[in-house]
């Protein structure tokens, strides 16, 4: 089996969410246990850290990798979606699977004879945690895929869990309410074993992490009641410096985006709870890992500037709460003229989203190539009730190259909305060799 076959069968012939929607999630732990058993229970090799929340996941995986692989540890770091490359999910100290390893798995699967049907995300995970162990792995980061309680990656009893925060996304599958969604999060909170919550202003999110903790007996930390970031600057080069308790020193963070410094606090309080646990995580590791962090992991597409002149801006930020603060970072820019080239998922709160974005920019409606997403004629339509203007393009390169044409060299190109428009432009940009030039134009 080649390694294309293999992709090919882990999106064509098993049910995959990231392409196909609602009909491709399967929620339980049946099919993971199963697959877990067949495998001889690999994720026990090695402790895990396990992260769940509506937004800053990735962010906060990343750079937790980062930090513990500069302090020395081999780090296994399993995050989705990818952008490009499906081997971008499972890393091991930044480095992708190997090609054969997954065309390996895949063949060893068809010819296993178990009985169960597994989707793609659990075949990803049980592939993730197989090869962690065969890598000998000191640690991994294990990223939920969907919710908590439910999802496949939730057979682990980590060292500690994370929950970055709560807004309301995939309300079909979690609930409509935030204490709703809060109780499926809150899922992945192990008796006995740490949390760090990020952030959960609400008081009745608030009551059901406390809840779930006092059930379990695990000890809670909610990161916004002892703010480790006292302080944070913006730099000219799109990065932050950031003063935190207990560092002499200001710490510069290298993912763009204000909703990072949020994250940055919540990496902080979960490596002194892991600190706590007698893990040797120094400072001047934490200094480079965050200053690095992009480097070390590969991690992309978090208010990543990849061109100036114009400048221009990608961000997989892709529900309403990632754009309550993504808006007024665009609203805030000082520049000449927005241009944003924005596609969605058609089952995302869109029209709540559109409401909230930059009323004097232009704009550059496309789909990226899956069958989630939204017509770029529908997105157009439905973008005009909220008085938003510009032409749609049925391709992420048609708008991306229309919007770079006419920007002018003190204006911001934007592009995003959902992670498959940046596979699909960093996919482009990928195959000439390099993602732009010094002045923005490819």
């Amino acid at each position: 089996m080649t390694y294309q076959d293999a992709i090919d069968y882990l999106y064509k012939q098993l049910p995959a969410f990231e392409t196909q929607g609602a009909s491709g999630y399967k929620p339980g732990l049946d099919t993971a246990i199963a697959l877990d058993n067949w495998l001889g229970n690999p994720h026990r090799n090695y402790p895990c850290i396990h992260i769940a929340g509506t937004n800053g996941k990735g962010s906060v995986s990343n750079m937790l990798a980062a930090t513990l692989q500069t302090s020395g540890y081999r780090v296994g770091l399993f995050t989705s979606p990818h952008l490009v490359d499906f081997r971008e999910r499972i890393r091991v100290d930044g480095k992708m699977i190997d090609k054969r390893r997954v065309s390996h798995f895949v063949e060893r699967w068809q010819a296993s004879g178990l009985q169960c049907k597994p989707s793609f995300f659990e075949l990803t995970t049980a592939l993730a945690f197989e090869h962690f162990s065969k890598e000998k792995v000191d640690i991994a980061i294990i990223e939920v895929g969907l919710g908590g309680r439910l999802d496949c990656s939730n057979i682990i009893t980590p060292i500690l869990s994370i929950i970055t925060n709560i807004s309301l996304d995939h309300t079909q599958f979690l609930g409509h309410t935030l204490p709703e969604i809060a109780s499926e999060k809150a899922g992945i909170i192990k008796p006995g074993v740490p949390v760090v919550i990020g952030k959960a202003t609400e008081p009745q999110v608030r009551e059901v992490f406390e809840s779930t903790a006092r059930e379990h007996h695990s000890p809670i930390v909610f990161a916004t009641d002892s703010p480790m970031v006292t302080e944070s600057i913006k730099n000219p080069d799109g990065t932050f410096s950031i003063t935190a308790t207990g560092y002499n020193r200001p710490l510069t963070c290298q993912l763009g985006g204000d909703y990072q410094v949020e994250n940055v606090n919540t990496v902080l309080h979960s490596i002194a709870a892991l600190r706590s646990m007698r893990l040797v995580v120094l400072k001047k590791a934490i200094k480079q890992g965050l200053a690095q962090v992009s480097r070390l992991t590969g991690f992309m597409g978090r208010w990543m500037v990849i061109g100036s002149s114009p400048t221009i801006i990608c961000d997989a930020g892709h529900n309403a709460g990632a754009w309550a603060i993504q808006s007024r970072q665009l609203s805030s820019l000082q520049c000449h003229k927005l241009h944003m080239v924005i596609g969605f998922s058609a089952d995302k709160d869109i029209d709540t989203v559109l409401g909230m974005m930059p009323g004097n920019a232009t704009y550059y409606f496309t789909q990226a190539q899956s069958q989630r997403s939204m017509k770029a004629s529908q997105l157009q339509a439905l973008a005009a009730t909220h008085s938003l203007q510009g032409n749609c393009y049925t391709k992420v390169m048609q708008a991306f190259n229309a919007a770079t044409r006419a920007a002018g060299r003190n204006d911001v190109v934007f592009v995003g909305g959902s992670f498959y428009v940046l596979g699909d432009l960093f996919a482009h940009l990928g195959k000439r060799g390099t993602m732009l030039n010094k002045k923005g134009k490819n």
